[in-house]
């Protein structure tokens, strides 16, 4: 998953550029998914939250080191699995990382693929969106999208299930 047959040299003394491929096509998956949904407009943050938490997802589920390409249909099930809301999606994350880090850190070479998805990461915890406070409206959601309370919220809780409901809708 590593970049692997993405190297070029830049001319310049055998220094490489070395282009994370894999990160840059998952989160091309990830945003034509949302365009298709149709769910929310491409310049919000919301968008963003949902692209950022589908792309993890799918650049993360590559264990093969090769994504899909023309394959993508026949992984939808395993995304759809993973962002599902009963599953601990966060944790996941997190143990896919450290073990894509240890990998990276052993074979001693760059991974800029693991850089854009820990930046992705890193902003979908640190990053809160105010949303509709489900908890706290009889009935489960508010009669119109500006009534009702709001609460912050961690932008991977708003992201992952606009990513679940764009790969039902694809």
């Amino acid at each position: 998953m590593l970049h692997r047959g993405h190297r070029s040299t830049d001319g310049q003394g055998g220094g490489e550029l070395t282009v994370p491929m894999a990160w840059l096509y998952a989160e091309y998956i990830a945003d034509e998914l949302l365009r298709t949904g149709d769910l929310m407009p491409p310049t919000s943050f919301e968008f963003r939250a949902g692209r950022d938490a589908l792309a993890l997802t799918i650049f993360l589920s590559d264990t093969d080191g090769e994504l899909p390409g023309i394959r993508v249909v026949t992984q939808l099930e395993t995304w759809l699995s993973l962002t599902a809301y009963d599953q601990p999606w966060q944790n996941w994350v997190a143990e896919r990382m450290s073990q894509l880090k240890a990998e990276a850190a052993r074979s001693d070479s760059p991974a800029p693929d693991l850089d854009l998805a820990e930046a992705a990461w890193r902003w979908l915890e640190e990053t809160e969106l105010l949303a509709p406070d489900l908890n706290a409206v009889p009935g489960g959601a508010p009669a119109g999208e500006d009534e009702g309370p709001k609460v912050w919220t961690p932008a991977w809780q708003l992201g992952l299930p606009l990513g679940h409901l764009a790969i039902h809708l694809f």
